[in-house]
């Protein structure tokens, strides 16, 4: 049989990511692609940094897309900003938290891991007293919102621990931006990356980031030259820098920063407070459909992010056959369990786009009839 033109089925997509791409979004990627070194596409860049800027809540100069995903982000900060000198205390609270130990044992660096309970919020404390046996650690690096459990940590205080430390801090927030409060200029974080496809509701494919003052100074003046090429941020920094103009780096993916472009604006035009009200107004619908399922949340309120929801798969329930149903019949996508939760968790995201009410009454609805069978 021939190949034919690859037609996707129309699904809801409620789980880890990526999220539902609003209309609007998918939209703008199929607009006309002109050259990356366009004088229009170099405005449109400027505008980027701008919402970014806006949704990072920072000034920082060094804001941008990376043509590439968030696992490409989380990279790009940790080579540029460390070297094998160096010593890094990783707050290890899930999957997440084990990849940035892996890139600073990569680089060569020293990796002091303060690991958490899966399920919880990063304990202060703990990294309170772990700083203060290591007096030699220059960064500090934690996941703000844990993607493989659905516990939201304390950003501000544990970047207010680092800073009483002297160490910079690096920050996974690709499930946090847009959809739980991040404030980057105020807490005082130094290296930022996230992800377009979660409550961006953006395609996947690109990873904003932004670098503080501090850090920037860091990558300017390295005399140990940055291990990937294409991550290598002096040199991207010219592509990103300078109002109207561009140095050539690499080829940008000029429909996805179209895109890009898109989720930014509306998530401006909402506006950020009103976006994270939107989430957790709809974690609270859903957290109440759940319980009266039956079915109880892995992690503590008071530590749950809203835009994540990781539950416990009730007893004598097949995981697989459960989430098959709910493609088949339905249409609609919850993640499985990852890490130590796999078979034993669900992960049900409202994310962006996915975080409105049809969505949350939809999930019930198909979850009370899976289960009921």
């Amino acid at each position: 049989m021939p190949i034919q033109s690859f037609i996707p089925p129309q699904r809801t997509l409620m789980g880890p990511g990526p999220s539902d791409v609003s209309p609007r979004v998918l939209s703008a990627l199929a607009r006309p692609t002109v050259g990356h070194l366009d004088p229009t596409f170099i405005g449109m860049m400027d505008e980027v940094k701008s919402l970014l800027q806006y949704a990072f809540q920072t000034k920082n100069t060094y804001t941008m897309a990376i043509s590439a995903p968030g696992s490409a982000g989380m990279e790009a900060c940790f080579v540029n900003l460390i070297t094998p000198n160096d010593t890094v205390v990783v707050c290890r609270n899930g999957v997440f938290g084990a990849r940035m130990i892996e890139n600073v044992q990569r680089i060569g660096a020293k990796a002091v891991v303060v690991d958490g309970t899966w399920g919880r919020a990063v304990d202060p404390q703990a990294l309170e007293d772990t700083l203060k046996q290591t007096p030699q650690a220059t960064f500090v690096a934690f996941v703000h919102a844990e993607t493989s459990t659905g516990a939201l940590s304390d950003a501000k205080t544990l970047c207010e621990i680092a800073r009483k430390h002297n160490c910079l801090t690096i920050v996974d927030a690709v499930t946090s931006l847009g959809g739980v409060e991040l404030k980057v200029d105020d807490w005082g974080i130094d290296a930022v990356y996230a992800g377009s496809q979660k409550c961006l509701s953006c395609v996947p494919g690109l990873s904003p980031v932004s670098f503080s003052d501090r850090a920037a100074e860091i990558i300017k003046n390295r005399e140990i030259p940055v291990q990937s090429w294409f991550l290598d941020q002096s040199l991207v920094m010219g592509y990103w820098s300078g109002e109207g103009k561009r140095s050539y780096h690499h080829t940008a993916p000029v429909n996805s920063l179209y895109a890009l472009h898109e989720s930014l604006l509306m998530l401006q035009n909402e506006g950020l407070e009103n976006s994270w009200a939107r989430h957790k107004a709809q974690h609270e619908k859903l957290a109440s459909g759940l319980e009266a399922l039956g079915i109880s949340f892995v992690v503590p309120e008071s530590e749950r992010l809203p835009q994540l929801n990781t539950v416990h798969i009730p007893e004598g329930v097949d995981d697989a056959k459960v989430r098959q149903f709910l493609l088949n019949e339905y249409n609609l996508e919850i993640g499985a369990g990852l890490g130590q939760f796999a078979g034993n968790a669900w992960r049900i995201g409202l994310m962006g786009y996915a975080a409105r009410n049809e969505n949350v009454l939809l999930c019930l609805a198909a979850l009370k009839e899976a289960l009921a069978r």
